[in-house]
């Protein structure tokens, strides 16, 4: 299943729901996964971005949807890109 790296950045709503309400993080990640994509990973981190989130995701359509929907909600600004594992990438330059 294709994976995907998305950078998370919090608004300024997205701070203060997260001090208010902690566990909203983990409902988030219910609702990714209940819209086809899968979490692998999540890291909280310092510096540009809040959240780093591996995902896998049957298609491109699927982690669409996943951004779409939850940027639309004003709590956050993701980033995301595709991610081809290493060997993959090798196997195709050959």
């Amino acid at each position: 299943m294709p994976v995907y790296i998305m950078f998370s950045r919090l608004t300024n709503e997205g701070r203060a729901t997260i001090k208010r309400h902690p566990d909203r993080i983990k409902e988030v990640n219910d609702e990714i996964e209940a819209m086809g994509a899968k979490i692998i990973a999540q890291y909280a981190t310092l510096g540009a971005y809040d959240f780093i989130n591996i995902l896998e995701a049957p298609d491109n359509d699927t982690i669409t949807k996943v951004s779409i929907e939850i940027g639309s909600r004003g709590s956050v600004q993701l980033t995301t890109y595709p991610a081809i594992p290493i060997f993959e990438f090798i196997e195709k330059m050959g």
